[in-house]
C-alpha cells in the first residue's frame, strides 16, 4: 500500500507554506501530495487547485491530487476550466478526488443547494467528461456507502478516513471490488491517531492501494511517520 500526504491540514490553525511543506513530504518519502476543498469551516484551507499547482511545480515526478472537490459548488464548465489549467502545470501526473460533498456549511456559504448535490454532482460528472481533453482519473469520495457507483461510474473510491471508522471503510470494500472497482485509496488518514499502526495495517491486508495521511500542527514529525511505515 503506498502512502500519500496532504498538503494542508483540516483547518485547525495557520496553514502550512505549500511549497516547503511539499518538499518536504515528497523528501521523507511520501508517494502523492493531496489537497482538500474545504471552504467554510472555520481556519484557511488552501484552495486545492493553488496549492497543487505549487506543489506539482516545487516537486518533479509525484502524483498530486485533490482530495476532494466538492462538484455541486461549481458550474461545470469553470471546474473544467480549472481542471485544464491545472493539468498544463503538472500534466498527467493529476488525479481528481471528487465528491458531492459532506457539509452544510460549505453550501450555505456559497449559497449552493445541499439537498440536490448528489442528483448534481452525477450531472455535473458526465458534463465534465465531455469538457476535458484529456480526462484525467477520477475518484469519487463516499463514506462507503456510494462505494459501489464509485466503482461503476468512475475510475475508484476515495474514502474518508476522518469522518468514517476503519470498520465502516473496510467493510465497504468488497463490494467495491465485486462491482469491478479498480483503485481504492483512505484519505485523510489522522497521523497522530494512537491507533496509526494497527489502521494502516487493516487498510492494507484489506486490499486498499492507498491511505493518505494528514499532519496536525501538533505533529507528529513526517519524516518520524514514514520511517516508521516504510
Amino acid at each position: 500500500m503506498r502512502l500519500g500526504a496532504y498538503l494542508s491540514h483540516l483547518g485547525q490553525g495557520e496553514p502550512y507554506p505549500v511549497v516547503p511543506w511539499a518538499r518536504r513530504l515528497a523528501a521523507a518519502g511520501f508517494e502523492s501530495l493531496w489537497a482538500p476543498e474545504i471552504i467554510g469551516r472555520g481556519g484557511l484551507v488552501p484552495d486545492p487547485f493553488v496549492a497543487l499547482a505549487a506543489a506539482a511545480a516545487a516537486v518533479d515526478g509525484i502524483e498530486v491530487g485533490t482530495a476532494t472537490v466538492q462538484v455541486p459548488l461549481h458550474h461545470p464548465a469553470e471546474l473544467a476550466h480549472r481542471i485544464r489549467s491545472l493539468q498544463l502545470v503538472c500534466g498527467d501526473r493529476l488525479t481528481l478526488g471528487l465528491s458531492p460533498g459532506s457539509t452544510r456549511t460549505d453550501y450555505a456559504l456559497l449559497e449552493r443547494d445541499y439537498g440536490s448535490r448528489f442528483r448534481m454532482f452525477d450531472e455535473n460528472i458526465v458534463r465534465l467528461r465531455e469538457l476535458l481533453d484529456p480526462v484525467p482519473p477520477m475518484l469519487r469520495g463516499s463514506w462507503g456507502r456510494n462505494a459501489v457507483k464509485a466503482a461503476r461510474q468512475v475510475d475508484g473510491w476515495i474514502a474518508s478516513g476522518y469522518r468514517s471508522s476503519p470498520d465502516e471503510i473496510v467493510a465497504a470494500l468488497p463490494a467495491f471490488r465485486a462491482a469491478g472497482g479498480r483503485r481504492a485509496i483512505v484519505c485523510a488518514v489522522p497521523a497522530g491517531a494512537p491507533t496509526l499502526r494497527e489502521d494502516l495495517h487493516r487498510y492494507a491486508a484489506a486490499g486498499f492501494d492507498d491511505a493518505i495521511l494528514v499532519f496536525g500542527p501538533g505533529g507528529p514529525e513526517p519524516e518520524d511517520v514514514r520511517a516508521r511505515y516504510p
